[in-house]
């Protein structure tokens, strides 16, 4: 496959996914995408950067999602070194996740995560 038909196939799926109806749709579609597995670690990756957005240490994070610190580091890098341009850091703002007081992100992951053998 070409570099160009890849990139437009990628934008595809971006695309497809920004135009889902509402959260309910969207964790469908991923379900169907994803294994069990992909959905629960993107959902810790998406908890260590709330918590380290919020100001959580490396332990406190580890304890709260058990992501590893090599997870946790990678995250961090991502974040400060702006990743895509820095969008994680505006979508944890703008949902208004940055707040101690907001609700525990890793509760929700934490009813959802599937036990894998």
């Amino acid at each position: 496959m070409a570099k160009a038909e890849r990139r437009e196939r990628s934008l595809a799926l971006y695309e497809t996914i920004a135009s889902l109806r509402d959260p309910e749709e969207c964790r469908r579609f991923f379900e169907d995408l994803c294994t069990p597995v992909e959905l629960r670690s993107m959902e810790q990756r998406f908890d260590v950067a709330v918590y380290l957005q919020r100001g959580l240490v490396y332990l406190d994070i580890l304890d709260r999602t058990g992501a590893s610190s090599a997870t946790i580091s990678r995250v961090r890098r991502a974040m400060l070194d702006n990743g895509a341009g820095g969008v994680m850091r505006e979508v944890i703002l703008r949902a208004g996740l940055d707040k101690s007081e907001a609700r525990e992100v890793s509760q929700e992951t934490q009813e959802s995560k599937v036990e894998v053998e």
